[in-house]
């Protein structure tokens, strides 16, 4: 036990892997004291049934991109496998920690009971727990009588300079000593893995090849499954884990927009950039959407659970091409554009008739860009059980004509359907037994058969929720949540 402690500040990294516009870094180093840095991968997350190994991955390359940017400042981020109040109790051995920053988050409910236990610890330890603004979401709202001004405000201000003053970070040798008395773990990750890789620097990369041209088919590409891999900007894995910050993108978008024509683009770009703020602020608000339905009359909702439909769906084999390709290609991927997301939900949900509660899991551990705020509402919403969205059912073969019309999304994840004409790549079970022989392709054996009919699924899934629509409950509830997310009008 050492009696003349250093007095130290932390900073608790959790999903803000950055250190510019970073408020939890630039609150500590305003301390004037020395500073750690802290990652811990944690045993309740890495237990967590929405997390999986592509999210660890992206953040250990995440971690990496950070050492290497710390080395100019003699410094490195303490990585440490444990979970929150152990690693601070053995800090406790050698530090006196004063202040400990984060951010808030946003999170699913083992890091809601980790933060409340934690915020105990550090009051009965006499450390101060600092936790900034995350994105313009903020905590303890009860409506969205102030949000738009308390958003705005946010965003107006510049992002911050990481700027800390000579060794103000505790040094590569400090933190190498304090290693040792840590379970550490490995940063090594699978680098020839077609996921996008995580960090900052690639980050920037994205952004910088947005902005320098690929905005300007934006909105004639994003909702097309093969050219939004181009289209859209592709920062959200960098936004979801904080390598970027959303106020700093948008600054940049703002003034990119002030010189360029296609203002347009932009706009619609910076749009979404708020929209996912509003999303996030939803799920702040209203915790209890990674279990339950929001709206309370969709609750009494029973569907039959069947494990054959879910496991087609999940590996891309429901006869359906389009669905099976973009589940195929998010399976390896780890991305779609946000409309294919909606349809895969959607024939989930609609056409197989399964609780979106049971495509949330598997959907969070493949989506790399995985975030809470925006993962439970958008089930939800998608699924049809909010009772303020209009419901929309998607239909798989409308879809696949109009945003895939030559079948090239399709014959590049089922190459299974490679040899097909167009036609017989949108729906090969039209083929007659002597049209397969031509192509030599059996169907029900090379690729199987529809799973369920898509006119009546459809039909049932619009006549059962229609008719929910119009439950007393429902309407209450409904009318509770505008209420609660809306903006009021002036």
């Amino acid at each position: 036990m050492h009696t003349d402690k250093k007095h130290i500040s932390v900073v608790w990294f959790k999903r803000d892997l950055r250190l510019q516009d970073n408020e939890a870094i630039f609150n500590a180093l305003s301390l004037d004291k020395p500073v750690l840095l802290l990652y811990v991968f944690e045993q309740i997350l890495i237990e967590d049934s929405h997390y999986s190994e592509r999210h660890w991955d992206f953040i250990k390359q995440s971690l990496i991109d950070l050492n290497q940017q710390l080395q100019h400042y003699n410094s490195k981020v303490l990585v440490v496998k444990s979970d929150m109040i152990p690693v601070i109790n053995q800090l406790l051995n050698y530090f006196k920690i004063t202040h400990i920053f984060s951010h808030q988050e946003t999170g699913i409910m083992v890091t809601y009971e980790r933060d409340k236990s934690f915020s105990r610890f550090c009051k009965n330890n006499q450390i101060t727990w600092n936790e900034n603004i995350n994105n313009g979401v903020q905590r303890g709202l009860k409506d969205r009588e102030q949000w738009i001004e308390k958003c705005n405000a946010y965003f107006e201000v510049e992002p911050l300079k990481f700027n800390p003053s000579e060794q103000q970070l505790l040094s590569i040798d400090e933190v190498e000593k304090l290693e040792q008395l840590f379970n550490t773990p490995s940063l090594e990750t699978h680098l020839n893995s077609p996921l996008q890789k995580g960090g900052r620097t690639m980050g920037v990369k994205y952004l910088d090849s947005f902005f320098s041209g690929r905005y300007k088919n934006y909105m004639a590409y994003i909702s097309k499954p093969v050219l939004a891999r181009k289209g859209c900007s592709r920062i959200s894995p960098y936004i979801a884990w904080g390598n970027l910050s959303v106020r700093e993108v948008y600054h940049r978008a703002y003034h990119l927009k002030e010189i360029v024509h296609d203002k347009k683009a932009l706009e619609a770009f910076m749009s979404r950039l708020r929209w996912q703020s509003h999303f996030i602020q939803k799920f702040e608000m209203e915790h209890t959407m990674e279990a339950l339905s929001i709206n309370k009359g969709f609750q009494k909702l029973k569907k039959n659970i069947s494990t054959n439909y879910q496991e087609a769906w999940k590996n891309g084999f429901t006869g359906f091409p389009l669905i099976d390709a973009c589940m195929r290609c998010l399976n390896e991927t780890g991305y779609l554009n946000f409309r294919m997301r909606a349809l895969v939900v959607s024939f989930f949900t609609h056409n197989l008739w399964q609780p979106w509660q049971d495509a949330s899991k598997h959907l969070s551990q493949m989506f790399l860009d995985f975030e809470p705020g925006i993962h439970f509402p958008q089930l939800q919403m998608q699924a049809g059980e909010t009772g303020t969205n209009i419901l929309r059912i998607y239909n798989p073969i409308k879809n696949s004509y109009e945003h895939d019309p030559e079948g090239v999304f399709i014959k590049k994840w089922i190459p299974e359907l490679i040899q097909l004409p167009t036609q017989f790549v949108h729906e090969p079970y039209l083929m007659t037994e002597m049209e397969q022989g031509f192509y030599n392709f059996k169907l029900g054996i090379d690729y199987p058969n529809p799973i369920v009919n898509i006119d009546e699924t459809r039909k049932k899934a619009s006549k059962i929720l229609w008719n929910l629509q119009k439950n007393t409950i429902v309407k209450k509830e409904a009318n509770r949540i505008l209420k609660k997310h809306t903006l009021p009008k002036k």
